[in-house]
């Protein structure tokens, strides 16, 4: 539980850092727009760890042990869900779902059997669609929605 809090509060310290780069006068606005840059900090945050993690998958199970996948899955699904909640709007919606589909196909597929870079390329997908999937299920529902609500 401890590496778990661990990696959301680095993930979160990122994004605040990520903001404050930017120039924390640009969320002086609506709240709106301070919850859609806070989403757009955390899907980029949410790439660049799991490129980092799936690219370096050994040395972070050695260092988290036997709970390594908890700590990963918990983060990317938190980081998936803001993006997915405050993220897209809903012109994006198609697009952003035909990818996270485009994903998770090819997420299906056993990247191990590629001579050389199949045991890198695996993990990293794998974290790349845990990522996407729970942004994926909510823009699925509000198109959903806005589709019954029509």
């Amino acid at each position: 539980m401890y590496f778990q809090e661990l990696i959301l509060q680095s993930s979160l310290e990122v994004i605040v850092r990520m903001v404050q780069k930017k120039g924390g006068a640009a969320f002086a606005g609506k709240s709106g727009v301070e919850l859609h840059r806070l989403a757009h900090y955390a899907f980029f945050a949410g790439i660049a760890l799991a490129l980092v993690v799936g690219l370096f998958h050994s040395v972070f199970d050695s260092l988290l042990g036997a709970k390594a996948s908890q700590v990963y899955v918990t983060t990317f699904v938190a980081l998936g869900t803001v993006v997915g909640l405050f993220n897209l709007t809903a012109k994006e919606t198609t697009p952003f779902l035909t990818a996270a589909v485009a994903l998770m196909l090819a997420g299906i597929v056993n990247l191990n059997l590629v001579i050389g870079v199949g045991e890198i390329l695996r993990p990293t997908l794998s974290n790349i669609v845990v990522f996407v999937v729970p942004g994926a299920i909510i823009v699925g529902m509000k198109a959903i929605w806005r589709l019954a609500s029509d």
